[in-house]
């Protein structure tokens, strides 16, 4: 079944190949995968092959699980222009607008010696920051202080501080820097064998492949929530935990369909023992906590593995899983800056300033690839009766697609038409809404949501 049609050469295929096999595919499956449509996102680096593939590998994931639990072999067809649009919004409001995806602090700021980006979204991370600059929260002011940092200086300072900042590094840069080092020799996706568990019995719906699959949700902006978006599309049971005072609100109705979203305190004892007993019946655990801050909490690995026996673990690290910036805090523009690609944008643009993807390649990617690691350890769970845990990074999944620059003469996808929207309304809290068409078909399975997007904390914390 394998083809890749497209307007010029695509590199999805190979992409997918590589992908699979750092999962621990089967080779031959990728032989099931079909590439259609036209178009490239305008970028230095082969983001819609990137997007069509990662995609693509969780197509496999899910499409792996159906034949284990019901023999039947179904072929994944993925649209190249939807699921490059799908690394964008995938929602469109009806009379009424999201809120402002960016704080008027954050940013690129020219320093005395290069460029740094401020990721100041959190009120905490903004508050850091201006403490080192010395500022109020203006953005002129805010400019004028940064320009009299070198900019390692700077970054070293906000991050000494709670904040998040990258300096704007080259390619090359990155892999001699020590961080780069580190996170370039792990594999893109880490997995290692965890306890037994018995098979799954449940009585099993080829339209709802993930029906009767609890997955726990800790994650926040915004690879996790695009994982656990997907595993909801296909019938999972996704409840998401959020600290009682964090807010998203430029991305929530982006990625809550299909998910219930409670709020916890693993701060205090009460918390953390009402999420031991959600974690009990968890299947899957999905998070993005640094790493260490789960231990820092009393929720080790030791005591998760203890609570939930053959548990599916996905987690994510901004940075990677090992070097010095282990627990730094990092978010996609900021990865895009520190490990060359906003570098190589500039520099293939002959630009002034930085030059990112043009959307955050390295949050939908790692997402697809973590529902990817989900759907793999629950074929792995029913097949070989064990758990298994998966760890992958923001700077890893940006050296695998550094290492893809963009094939010439593409033909540029534009922004969202009318027909790349199905025509169902969802009715959101925030009003009504239409979802681009799904990017991914597997026979009569379909990617869809039970619930509408909803805003954080509208839940109990309980399955």
């Amino acid at each position: 079944m394998t083809s890749v049609q497209s307007g010029g050469k695509s590199r999805a295929f190979p992409m997918v190949s590589e992908l699979w096999a750092g999962l621990g595919g089967e080779p031959d499956m990728c032989r099931n995968i079909r590439v259609t449509g036209q178009g490239a996102l305008a970028s230095v680096f082969a983001v819609s092959d990137f997007a069509a593939a990662v995609l693509g590998v969780a197509g496999l994931a899910l499409a792996e699980w159906i034949q284990v639990r019901s023999g039947v072999s179904h072929g994944v067809a993925v649209d190249r222009r939807l699921a490059s649009l799908w690394f964008g919004f995938s929602i469109l409001p009806k009379g009424w607008a999201l809120p402002p995806a960016w704080d008027p602090v954050a940013g690129d700021y020219a320093c005395a010696d290069g460029w740094i980006r401020l990721h100041t979204n959190a009120p905490h991370h903004r508050a850091a920051a201006l403490r080192v600059l010395g500022t109020a929260a203006d953005r002129n002011a805010v400019s004028r202080a940064v320009a009299g940092w070198r900019g390692e200086a700077l970054e070293n300072a906000i991050v000494s501080e709670g904040g998040c900042a990258a300096l704007m590094r080259s390619v090359r840069d990155w892999a001699a820097h020590p961080q780069g080092r580190a996170v370039l020799a792990e594999p893109v996706m880490g997995m290692e064998a965890a306890g037994e568990a018995a098979a799954f019995e449940s009585a099993f719906e080829h339209s709802r492949p993930l029906a009767g699959i609890r997955v726990l949700d800790l994650t926040r902006v915004l690879a996790g929530p695009v994982a656990t978006r997907f595993l909801a599309g296909f019938g999972a049971d996704v409840l998401r935990i959020d600290p009682p005072t964090w807010e998203e609100p430029g991305v929530v109705p982006e990625v809550t369909p299909g998910k219930r979203c409670a709020r916890l305190d693993l701060k205090t004892g009460a918390g953390r023992a009402r999420f031991k007993a959600l974690l009990a019946e968890a299947d899957v655990l999905v998070h993005g906590y640094r790493a260490d801050a789960l231990e820092a909490l009393g929720l080790g690995a030791d005591i998760r593995a203890a609570r939930r026996p053959g548990l599916v673990e996905v987690s994510l690290n901004a940075y990677g899983w090992r070097g010095p910036w282990l627990k730094r805090r990092g978010f996609d523009s900021l990865v895009q800056m520190s490990c060359g690609l906003a570098e190589a944008g500039t520099r293939a643009n002959g630009a002034d300033k930085p030059v990112p993807l043009p959307v955050q390649a390295l949050d939908h990617g790692a997402g697809y690839l973590m529902a990817a690691a989900a759907l793999r350890g629950l074929s792995l769970r029913q097949t070989q009766r064990r758990g298994s845990r998966w760890r992958t990074s923001l700077a890893r999944v940006g050296g695998f697609l550094s290492g893809w620059p963009q094939e010439p003469d593409q033909i540029e996808i534009g922004k969202p038409q009318d027909a790349d929207y199905a025509s169902f309304v969802e009715v959101t809290e925030w009003g009504p809404a239409a979802r681009l068409h799904p990017p991914l078909e597997l026979g009569q399975t379909g990617m869809f949501w039970d619930r509408p997007a909803v805003d954080l904390g509208t839940s109990l914390p309980a399955w």
